[in-house]
């Protein structure tokens, strides 16, 4: 069948809200709740991310300064009394000096020492493979030999002098200079497991968390209130919203019911007691042998029988109804013949589907009837089909699908995004149809036809009911 050739790819206007929900209704209590938790656990969680890494670098810089306050204290209380003067040629002191190093110094705060010179060589170690090899010293460790103080810093396991420490996991090394017996400049070195900084974030974090959980909880607490109330505003201003638009609707709904009325009851009734008056005329002319007066009454009568064709033409568009008194598809068939009348052959296809509630349906006739008319106006089609089917989507609810084709020439659909086209009707359409939750989509090209494609999804399925 010729309205059954569009192939062109559906473009969507508006998709179906989810359960059938009208957009921009005001969102649920459940649904406010659970973001508000969704957003507070977030918040949370950030916090405690942020919280993390701050106590991490606070417990990292702690750590350090104190490695270096112990390396400090080492330095001054234990080596540097303890340095003779042939640290590295007398190989007796050298012994007395690291029995000393591994009695007092070395053990589970302090994993490594290293004694050097200014040209960068290790006079002693506790790691013997060390002694004697040179390194060079780089600026901060020649600054602290030459002007005192103390230097401390995460070590780099990487570098070769450090080659011996590898395995032990990351360590803490601290510098301080220290002078021999012989008055000679020496820069102490000692490395500090990286344990402290474990132990010391994890106590920072628990302090931090609980702290910046619970100022977020008892904010939330605070500002419940608040938003119980905002809540309660914007449910009424929605409900106020929806009452302005249903009262909109109603009122344009009476009015074209009053105006179909007056059509119905004045002239659309003159015209036919003057059809009626007339045919009575022309059947008395003949009788009496007058056929020229008889022809023009002939003629009076036709012309009033096309205006009154024209009239409950536009009385259907106004107001149908069978659409309030037996539902869709009588409205649909008056629209139909309406349309047939206009040359136009129209075919109503139902399927099965689940009833329709009145809004639904009076959604359904707008939409048919735009689309219709458009087919009438522009299309330059010779049929169209309207068809009512039904379809579950991933939700598994029951949708109604009502797909509107004709054998027109089509059109570019880009125009309907385009304020100059002068397709008033369709973005009102559109707009309608997202109001009340629907979807809208269209299929069209030049020459091709062109489909149009309202769903009208369902309320989701009740839990543990039948899928």
């Amino acid at each position: 069948m010729g309205a059954e050739q569009t192939a062109a790819p559906w473009v969507t206007l508006t998709e179906p809200a989810a359960g059938g929900r009208p957009r921009g209704a005001a969102p649920t209590r459940r649904a406010l709740v659970v973001r508000l938790v969704a957003a507070a656990a977030l918040v949370v969680f950030v916090v405690v991310a942020v919280g993390v890494l701050v106590a991490r670098r606070l417990a990292e810089d702690e750590a350090v300064n104190d490695a270096a306050r112990s390396a400090e204290l080492l330095a001054d209380v234990v080596v540097e009394p303890a340095l003779g003067a042939g640290l590295l040629s007398d190989e007796a002191e050298r012994r007395a000096f690291d029995e000393l190093i591994r009695a007092r110094v070395i053990g589970d705060d302090v994993v490594r020492v290293k004694i050097w010179d200014a040209d960068g060589t290790i006079l002693y170690s506790d790691e013997p493979r060390l002694i004697g090899e040179s390194f060079g010293l780089d600026e901060e460790e020649l600054e602290v030999l030459t002007d005192g103080g103390v230097d401390s810093e995460v070590s780099d396991l990487s570098a070769p002098e450090n080659r011996f420490e590898r395995g032990r996991g990351t360590l803490l090394e601290a510098y301080h200079s220290v002078t021999a017996a012989d008055g000679e400049k020496l820069l102490f070195e000692a490395y500090f497991p990286y344990d402290r900084v474990s132990a010391r974030t994890s106590e920072l974090w628990t302090a931090f968390s609980l702290l910046s959980a619970g100022s977020v909880i008892a904010l939330i607490v605070l500002l419940a209130p608040v938003g119980r109330r905002l809540f309660v505003l914007v449910r009424r201003a929605q409900s106020e919203r929806e009452a302005m638009l249903l009262q909109a609707v109603d009122a344009s709904a009476t009015e074209r019911m009053r105006i179909a009325g007056r059509l119905h009851d004045g002239a659309i009734q003159d015209l036919t007691a003057s059809i009626l008056a007339l045919r009575s005329a022309a059947s008395s002319a003949r009788a009496t042998g007058d056929a020229a007066l008889a022809a023009r009454l002939d003629d009076a009568t036709a012309t009033l029988r096309a205006n009154l064709g024209g009239l409950r033409t536009l009385l259907v568009d106004l107001y149908p109804p069978s659409l309030t008194a037996a539902g869709i598809r009588p409205a649909l068939d008056d629209l139909a013949t309406a349309v047939r009348g206009r040359g136009v052959e129209v075919r109503i296809v139902e399927g099965p589907h689940r009833p329709l509630d009145p809004d639904e349906a009076r959604l359904v006739f707008r939409v048919v009837r735009e689309v219709l008319a458009n087919v009438v106006k522009h299309a330059r089609a010779t049929e169209a089909t309207v068809e009512l089917t039904s379809s579950r989507g991933r939700s598994r609810a029951e949708s109604v699908v009502v797909e509107i084709r004709d054998d027109g020439r089509g059109f570019d659909p880009g125009v309907l995004h385009s304020p100059a086209s002068g397709h008033v009707g369709i973005p009102l359409l559109v707009d309608a149809v997202q109001s009340a939750g629907a979807g809208l989509s269209v299929a069209t090209a030049r020459g091709a036809g062109t489909s149009w494609r309202l769903e009208l999804p369902g309320p989701p399925p009740a839990r543990g009911g039948a899928a």
